[in-house]
């Protein structure tokens, strides 16, 4: 489908953000993605003419980096940690369940178009694992009991709520978010109370980080 006069002068939005037009390819490419559902061949060129880049280099990083797809995504597209902090506490049997409960394997799509699954070896989340995320919101703590829920539930056309942030969206809803547009919801929770456990120790024990070498020293 071809991108629309109105994407493209959301394009030109979000290159007014920064002195470099090229600096804008990473949210551009992400609206791309909320509107063709993947990062397409037109996407790819609309995005190099707007910056003043050739097709090779836009593709070149529409490539480098995993975010960008370029198949079409499930509406729920679906992470399991499999790093060794999240494999060990049990996402490794959480990776089992999800290709079982959804047929399918790394990087593909269930014939309806509900779910896409994605094997990541890190989520930056390992004060919760075994980690899950659905179109990049994070369910921490999950159990295969809890998996299969959150898999039934969006199955069924039910909400789901990140543990830390808002309600599971469509992947397309995401991926205008990940383009810099307001979706209304910055005042979601992000943190809780194991995430600053750290810090409350820091403080309780007087401990601060190291003061910065001044100019000119060793």
């Amino acid at each position: 489908m071809a991108l629309s006069d109105a994407t493209r002068e959301q394009m030109r939005e979000i290159i007014a953000r920064y002195p470099q037009a090229r600096s804008a390819l990473l949210p551009m490419l992400h609206l791309v993605q909320a509107e063709d559902g993947h990062v397409t061949a037109e996407g790819i060129a609309v995005c190099a003419e707007e910056v003043g880049l050739t097709p090779a280099e836009v593709a070149a990083v529409a490539t480098f980096y995993t975010m960008y797809k370029r198949h079409d995504m499930g509406e729920y597209h679906v992470g399991i940690c499999v790093n060794p902090g999240c494999g060990l506490l049990g996402g490794n049997e959480l990776w089992r369940i999800a290709t079982e409960e959804l047929g399918i394997g790394n990087d593909e799509v269930t014939a309806d178009g509900t779910f896409s699954l994605e094997r990541i070896e890190c989520q930056a989340a390992c004060t919760h694992a075994p980690v899950v995320t659905v179109n990049w919101e994070f369910l921490d703590d999950q159990t295969p009991e809890s998996l299969r829920q959150v898999i039934e539930t969006l199955s069924e056309g039910g909400e789901v709520m990140a543990t830390r942030g808002p309600k599971v969206r469509t992947f397309r809803d995401t991926e205008r978010t990940l383009a810099g547009f307001d979706d209304g919801l910055a005042g979601a929770p992000a943190i809780d109370d194991k995430m600053l456990a750290g810090l409350r120790v820091a403080r309780e024990r007087g401990m601060a980080a190291p003061k910065p070498a001044q100019d000119g020293g060793a």
